[in-house]
């Protein structure tokens, strides 16, 4: 435990980290995508639960990572203690640059567009061009999310702690309410007849042309269960509650990922799914089955979702920075605890940068490329597990990985092959690439952190 932080978070709040960060809105919307590109609803199914899979894999490995260094940063520790400053500092430079603040101001802005159903006049339409950055209700109303969200952070690691278990609750609320419209469906008789989940044959072809892009949305849905590790510092028993939480949190939303999509199958045809106006499923699901002035609750549902997970991703994401300015690899204001006991600057840098994402609409464009970069980092993590297994056999481990070394080593395997597919498959080349590019744009950078840190070592 780190010295200087107070621990604060219980295996609920933990739990929550986990599964608020998880759920944002990419449920509502990436089975859309994964509809086109499977063709068939078994498989449909087959991709949510092998990315689920996976998932919890990950998280059951991880467990023993969090145990043995329960320390603010997480991932970055870990690839830090097995590997060095150099791959540590790659994950933090793409955590901050890409990763999480990509990720919040693409959740912000989902908030702000469901925003916009509610309140029509917040459009994407530009209120004035100013070079890159352009300035929209939507975009200003998705600033204005995080800049509310990282003040409330600042006060104090309490205040986050209770929106983000909160909005959990309530996220979960939306989803099982979802799971008991596709029950409700299952009995509704000839009225659903056409549904896809009665469609015969269930499975169709292997999609093997098309897997790796349709898992690559249902992984991005199922990802920032890692972000709880970043709080390590904050956990009471981290050596217990850490393990516990990566599981509950993964292995709850993971379930729940599958009854909605079983939900969407007993309302809608294949076709409906695959072509729902705007992708927006879960909209169409409801409508079908509850008429269309029932999707306006959707909307609200979103806003619920979106709002919890942005917090997530904004209370987590400044503990990489604040790690990393410890180690003399960012700037030293990041590595300082305001009055309330968080780190401030950090939390106020990640919000900056994830502002101006929000603003140049290219939060998209890097989200298309983030998937790669975050597979690259789980199996370089994992690969640290067998590592520290190696060189550190005397250390103290609270929490060993279930079925070591099976377990990790199916993960490592299979995310490797995810991550070559995308690589190769003409579809996901140039975002690979361009996910890998951004990684090794950090080398510089780390060079110049690194020289900066020994320099005064030779005055």
């Amino acid at each position: 435990m780190d010295p200087d932080r107070r621990p604060t978070l219980g295996l609920w709040d933990s739990t929550a980290i986990v599964a608020g960060s998880m759920v944002g809105s990419g449920i509502f919307l990436v089975s859309a995508d994964v509809a086109r590109l499977t063709g068939s609803p078994g498989w449909l199914l087959g991709v949510w639960l092998f990315a689920g899979a996976l998932t919890v894999a990950a998280a059951l490995s991880y467990g023993e990572l969090a145990a043995m260094m329960p320390k603010a940063g997480g991932q970055y520790v870990y690839l830090r203690e097995a590997f060095g400053p150099a791959p540590a500092f790659l994950f933090g430079w793409t955590q901050l640059a890409v990763i999480q603040t990509g990720t919040i101001a693409a959740v912000a802005v989902a908030f702000a567009r469901f925003l916009g159903v509610l309140v029509p006049s917040i459009s994407d339409r530009p209120l004035a061009l100013a070079g890159p950055l352009v300035p929209t209700p939507q975009r200003l109303v998705a600033v204005a999310l995080v800049v509310l969200l990282t003040f409330a952070n600042s006060r104090g690691l309490e205040a986050g702690k209770l929106l983000q278990n909160g909005f959990t609750a309530a996220k979960a609320l939306v989803l099982l309410a979802l799971c008991a419209l596709g029950f409700w469906a299952l009995g509704g008789g000839e009225r659903f007849a056409s549904a896809a989940i009665h469609a015969r044959p269930f499975f169709g072809p292997f999609p093997a042309a098309t897997i790796g892009p349709a898992m690559v949305g249902a992984l991005f849905a199922a990802d920032a269960w890692n972000n709880v590790t970043f709080t390590a510092g904050e956990v009471r028993d981290p050596a217990r509650n850490l393990p516990r939480s990566l599981l509950l949190g993964t292995a709850l939303v993971i379930g729940l990922y599958l009854a909605v999509n079983v939900a969407y199958l007993a309302v809608l045809s294949l076709p409906a799914i695959a072509h729902a106006p705007a992708d927006r499923v879960a909209s169409a699901a409801v409508s079908a089955a509850l008429g269309p002035g029932a999707a306006l609750a959707v909307a609200v549902a979103i806003l619920v979702s979106t709002f919890g997970c942005t917090n997530g991703l904004v209370l987590a994401g400044a503990r990489v920075s604040y790690a990393m300015a410890g180690d003399g690899l960012f700037f030293r204001a990041a590595g300082k605890l305001n009055g309330r006991g968080v780190p401030g600057a950090a939390l106020w840098m990640q919000a900056g940068w994830a502002a101006l994402l929000c603003l140049s609409g290219s939060y998209s464009e890097l989200l298309d490329y983030v998937i790669f970069a975050v597979l690259l980092f789980y199996v370089l993590t994992l690969l640290g597990l067998f590592r520290l297994r190696r060189t550190r056999p005397e250390a103290e481990r609270p929490y060993r990985t279930l079925l070591y070394p099976w377990l990790p080593v199916a993960y490592v395997l299979l995310a490797s092959a995810i991550a070559v597919g995308l690589l190769l498959a003409p579809e996901t080349r140039s975002q690979a690439l361009s996910g890998l590019g951004c990684v090794l744009a950090g080398i510089p950078v780390y060079v110049l952190f690194r020289r900066r840190a020994a320099g005064p070592s030779h005055q």
